[in-house]
């Protein structure tokens, strides 16, 4: 074969095995989040676009592990309250969720959040979680901190596969079917395109300046009240006098 046509055979082969990468790169998943609500209570809503048209979709369960620093929780008693509603089915990946402790005391915490089909795309799936904010140590001078949510981590099970091995991982990670069933299915973790790699929430704080008119206004109120309470007690409330004999 002479040496030009075995060069021009070369790059041909060279631009259509890059070409085949960009297109797989192209149609690997998107997955766009969303803060909803404000203050300390808040819900992410989570949209994954599988980005293709083959029907073996129906038979993929989707699932996101979200990893959440410390200044950020759920409530596992909620979660559960919402998988009886069917609105969310999430797992927390602890066995123990302080509800009451501060940012600086706590851990981070991962959930593994099952999503469903969205009606409003065809071939995507969506959920949502409710999120809550720690409370965190006064500032110096600003009144907020930023907390950082990363992207999280896109799995998939089907019964067959679908998807570009561009888009697949080499590692697979075992985790529990779904909500109900504790079993473990071997979940392939995908590569995606984030929409938006990070979210940031601002969470209001104390300032420490303020610790002694704080600390003085709630020690002043809680004498007031509990002088108001006893005086009512002690002239509307009726007490029964029992008198004893040995």
């Amino acid at each position: 074969m002479p040496l030009w046509l075995s060069n021009f055979s070369f790059w041909i082969f060279f631009f259509v095995s890059m070409l085949e990468h960009i297109f797989a790169q192209n149609f690997c998943p998107e997955v766009t989040q969303w803060l909803l609500k404000d203050g300390f209570h808040r819900d992410l809503l989570t949209r994954v676009n599988l980005g293709t048209v083959d029907e073996g979709t129906g038979n993929c369960m989707v699932a996101i592990k979200i990893h959440l620093p410390k200044g950020l929780y759920v409530d596992p008693y909620e979660l559960i309250t919402l998988h009886k509603h069917n609105i969310t089915e999430a797992l927390v990946v602890a066995d123990y969720v302080d509800l009451e402790v501060p940012e600086y005391l706590a851990a981070e915490i991962i959930v593994l959040v099952y999503m469903k089909p969205d009606p409003d795309c065809l071939y995507c799936f969506r959920a949502i979680l409710p999120l809550h904010c720690r409370y965190h140590q006064p500032a110096e001078v600003d009144g907020e901190i930023s907390v950082i949510l990363k992207s999280p981590e896109i799995l998939i099970h089907c019964q067959k596969s679908f998807l570009s091995t561009e888009c697949l991982k080499e590692t697979k990670i075992e985790a529990p079917c779904s909500w109900k069933i504790k079993h473990n299915c071997h979940w392939d973790s995908m590569k995606f395109q984030a929409i938006n790699r990070e979210l940031k929430l601002q969470i209001p704080v104390g300032l420490k300046h303020h610790l002694i008119l704080v600390c003085t206004g709630t020690l002043v109120t809680t004498i007031l009240c509990s002088g108001l309470i006893l005086s009512a007690v002690f002239k509307h409330g009726d007490f029964l006098l029992v008198h004893s004999s040995l």
